[in-house]
């Protein structure tokens, strides 16, 4: 026996070469998301360029996944040609991977084969992504502030209710009956967060999977999506989203020659919320069964009445793609300056709340103080 087969084959090294070919295979083991807004769109108006130089989809379709960066978009690019190539359409290939490209997507890419003005609707789906992700990074924007300083008065209040306020316990001591009741206040909560902190945590976690529970139930989804319509000063920044986006969808699949029935359907399934859904809906069993579209509109309410009847003026006059991409730039204009009219508020606003809470307490702790130092004179 060598060596070699001696320190493979000892008690003492088998662990250690079991180690380390667990360590090897662990880093061959690559954990990556799949494919974003961003992704998506990237593949799309290369896609839309390529084609549109007079390239053919197999061909194209190659060109792009060779830039691909992600493992994982790029094997499903790979199967999308394999699909093209064995006879299938380019929306069939597409529709195998549902839970990637949306129907919207693929619908108006199914339009477009049968219109022949593929390229151009490549395009077109292009820039719908991109203004999603725009109207995308607007609201999150919108919201990073106000997060910041929530949380920095969460955690300043938290500081000195654990740390500052204990110090002067001691200075308090059998003075209690000076305090006034906001100190007395401030130092039972102090205690309480000081001795039953996992308490407080474990409740907040408990509360917070309850809430998520909930909301991911039907009734508690309702619930949620109508809060997020009557909050003060973001239902102006919610609804216009839920326009836009509405009208921005029917408009773009009506314009593609999808099937009014199949674009009502789509568009109730990307509208993101449980009130609008259930107005296009509506919308949708409408015109099943020979009415307008303004009719359901009209008695839903969750659409302006002006909007509704220009609506109503494109269906009479056979311009309602137009008559939508009109209202859909309108409200997303609506949208951006709404956003910017609400960050404004927001943030003297959180820095009042802040500036109050920070003070209360601070006036909480030097009041006691002067009281006790002006009966020492």
């Amino acid at each position: 026996m060598t060596s070699a087969d001696y320190q493979i084959n000892s008690p003492a090294q088998r662990p250690i070469a079991g180690a380390t070919n667990w360590l090897q295979r662990l880093q061959n083991v690559s954990i990556e998301a799949g494919p974003g807004l961003k992704d998506i769109q990237n593949f799309t108006n290369q896609l839309a360029v390529m084609i549109k130089a007079g390239i053919d989809i197999r061909s194209a379709i190659v060109g792009v996944a060779d830039q691909i960066e992600k493992r994982k978009f790029r094997r499903i690019v790979e199967q999308i040609k394999m699909d093209v190539e064995s006879g299938k359409s380019f929306s069939e290939a597409l529709s195998r991977h549902g839970n990637i490209f949306s129907p919207l997507y693929i619908n108006m890419v199914r339009a477009s084969e049968l219109s022949g003005n593929f390229a151009e609707m490549l395009g077109r789906i292009s820039d719908y992504l991109a203004e999603q992700m725009e109207t995308r990074r607007m609201v999150i924007g919108a919201m990073i502030y106000p997060a910041i300083i929530g949380t920095m008065a969460v955690v300043t209040t938290v500081f000195l209710l654990t740390f500052v306020l204990p110090k002067f316990t001691n200075v308090f001591a059998g003075k209690e009956e000076l305090l006034p009741m906001p100190t007395k206040v401030l130092m039972g909560i102090s205690a309480f967060l000081r001795t039953y902190w996992y308490v407080l945590i474990g409740g907040l976690v408990a509360i917070g999977a309850a809430v998520r529970f909930y909301i991911r139930t039907p009734a508690g989804r309702e619930v949620w999506d109508k809060s997020k319509l009557r909050l003060p000063l973001l239902r102006r920044v919610v609804r216009a989203l839920y326009i836009s986006r509405g009208v921005h969808t029917m408009g773009e699949l009506i314009a593609a020659g999808v099937p009014m029935l199949e674009t009502l359907k789509i568009t109730a399934d990307v509208s993101g919320n449980t009130l609008y859904k259930r107005m296009w809906t509506s919308v949708r069993s409408a015109v099943k069964q020979g009415d307008k579209i303004v009719m359901p509109l009209s008695r839903q309410g969750l659409l302006p009445r002006n909007v509704v009847q220009m609506i109503a003026a494109g269906e009479e006059s056979g311009s309602l793609a137009q008559v939508l991409g009109d209202v859909s730039d309108y409200y997303a204009r609506e949208l951006k300056s709404t956003i910017k009219t609400v960050t404004a508020m927001m943030e003297p606003l959180m820095i009042v709340i802040m500036g109050v809470v920070v003070g209360f307490i601070a006036m909480s702790i030097i009041l006691p103080i002067f009281k006790m130092s002006g009966l020492a004179k």
